[in-house]
């Protein structure tokens, strides 16, 4: 599995993909064998934009990664739900409902499903709640057409805590309770460099963060998570790219292991 830029994530507009580019990518999709790819949109997109110029901006090139994903035959494009930059959440939400409801109409037909990305509440970025999840669900026409990206550090940072068992199972049963755990469809791996409910969106190696090894073999070894695509958004380390074999390594350690580490004779090597 995958996630990735079908674009610059720093610009909001690109040129049309190439019939030859399209084709490229699904042929190489079959080689690589890979079961989920997802793609995330540009940093630069916020829904919930109180001026209408940006509001439109952010629509448009949000419409232009839902072509993007949907010509590449990508199920999922994952997004950060949105800012009110001072309007207040109740009215940011109300505008980002508005938006995806324009965006669906405009993409009738569409296979793709848009995953709101749940957020650490960093400024005034909405989503760091499961109610704002549900709110913006409960408000669009076509709720059938969205889902949720749960980031394990995001949601960690914002307030609900996965480190023991117990509070795994509250904050897992809490958001079934709020919004549905048929609607949680795929992850962000990550460990978070600040404490719980700091509200701060600082990414960390899997296990040398404030979630640590337990919540992640908690997470990894939940059977009604087994078929959901994991996607890692860990900091790099010198080294490059082996920062990612490392924390993937890790995390098919945990899965694989039917006793948490702290609870383990020896000590975790990796």
């Amino acid at each position: 599995m995958v996630q990735l830029f079908s674009k610059s994530a720093r610009q909001m507009r690109a040129k049309p993909l190439t019939d030859e580019e399209i084709k490229n990518f699904k042929d190489t999709l079959k080689q690589t064998k890979l079961k989920w790819t997802a793609v995330h949109d540009s940093y630069l997109i916020n829904l919930g934009n109180p001026e209408d110029e940006k509001w439109s901006r952010s629509k448009d090139g949000f419409l232009i990664e839902m072509e993007r994903a949907e010509a590449l035959g990508i199920p999922h494009l994952i997004f950060h739900p949105g800012a009110h930059l001072g309007k207040g959440d109740k009215y940011c939400l109300n505008r980002i409902a508005t938006a995806l409801d324009e965006l669906h109409d405009r993409t009738s037909g569409y296979k793709l499903k848009a995953l709101i990305e749940t957020t650490a509440g960093q400024g005034t970025n909405v989503g760091f709640t499961f109610e704002h999840l549900c709110k913006i669900m409960d408000l669009v026409s076509e709720p059938e057409r969205l889902g949720v990206c749960y980031d394990t550090c995001h949601t960690f940072a914002a307030g609900y805590d996965i480190t023991s068992e117990d509070t795994y199972e509250k904050t897992m049963e809490e958001f079934d309770n709020i919004v549905g755990l048929d609607k949680l469809e795929a992850f962000h791996l990550n460990d978070a460099l600040k404490r719980l409910g700091s509200r701060i969106d600082r990414h960390e190696q899997i296990g040398s963060g404030e979630i640590g090894l337990y919540g992640f073999w908690l997470l990894v070894n939940d059977k009604r998570f087994k078929s959901h695509p994991g996607y890692l958004e860990t900091p790099p380390l010198p080294g490059g790219e082996s920062s990612y074999i490392r924390n993937l390594t890790i995390l098919k350690k945990l899965r694989g292991a039917k006793e948490p580490p702290e609870k383990k004779g020896e000590k975790w090597q990796f």
